[in-house]
């Protein structure tokens, strides 16, 4: 299917790698030029080069900390300038799980790495939207997307819970105030992804206990989603093809949250 995007410009935070990184490449595959954003210069150099490389499009790396306003504001402004406008700004920009000191017990949660993992997923995702707002209106056609976890339904991890439960008020409230002018703002909510063993964060215990919770049913399509599910469904969000479709959350997850939330003892969820 042409989903119409030729020609459209996009940034995608966290886009050196994992969710980020696939979210840009189908973009890219549809036609559309990318700017993609992360703290660390060197593997986001080697991701454009990559992506470009294997679609032809314009794909710039900018490396940006997305809990600097000023920053931020930077990075827009040298996307649009660079890509000659902008209409999709999707927000990946976090590592799953978020700092282990801010995901456990409350007991043992340190206040300022759980305001550190919000500042960075919640606030980030905020200033993007906020710098980029005005060139959407501009356009008179703009897509937002809010990559948020299914920690904003259940149960478990701290950090990862309330980041990802305030990105879906964002959502909704955002679609709200800018449905208007053309633009439309949707939360993509992953189950638990293959991402997390990319970032070298997930220990072993996690994993294993994980796999078994996997294949003894709790995921419908016993496995896991990766980057690649939840890529197609954005770059389907972004086209005209879902136009009228605005405030809502997609759960990516090959169905586990119809299951029971529960996980084995001691496990916590990837955000």
């Amino acid at each position: 299917m042409d989903l119409g995007l030729q020609g459209k410009h996009a940034i995608v935070t966290g886009g050196s790698r994992g969710i980020g990184k696939a979210i840009a490449l189908e973009l890219a595959r549809e036609g559309v030029d990318v700017a993609i954003v992360a703290r660390s210069k060197g593997p986001l150099e080697e991701a454009a080069h990559e992506l470009a490389a294997a679609t032809g499009r314009r794909v710039i790396p900018i490396a940006t900390d997305v809990t600097s306003k000023e920053q931020v504001d930077n990075m827009v402004a040298q996307a649009a300038a660079q890509l000659g406008g902008l209409h999709i700004l999707v927000n990946s920009g976090s590592p799953p799980g978020g700092s282990a000191t801010a995901t456990g017990p409350i007991e043992t949660v340190v206040d300022e790495d759980l305001i550190q993992d919000f500042n960075v997923k919640y606030v980030g995702a905020l200033r993007c939207a906020r710098a980029i707002i005005p060139h959407l209106k501009q356009q008179g056609w703009g897509r937002i997307i809010n990559i948020s976890g299914t920690n904003a339904r259940n149960a478990g991890n701290l950090s990862g819970g309330a980041r990802n439960g305030a990105l879906v008020h964002f959502t909704k409230t955002l679609a709200v105030q800018l449905g208007r002018h053309g633009i439309t703002v949707n939360t993509v909510t992953p189950g638990c992804s293959d991402e997390s063993t990319i970032y070298g964060q997930t220990p072993r215990h996690f994993q294993d206990a994980l796999r078994e919770w996997v294949e003894s049913g709790w995921t419908p399509m016993r496995r896991r989603s990766t980057p690649g599910d939840i890529a197609d469904v954005c770059a389907l969000l972004c086209s005209d093809e879902a136009r009228f479709v605005t405030g809502q959350g997609i759960g990516v997850d090959g169905g586990s949250s119809l299951m029971n939330p529960d996980l084995p003892l001691g496990i916590q969820m990837p955000a």
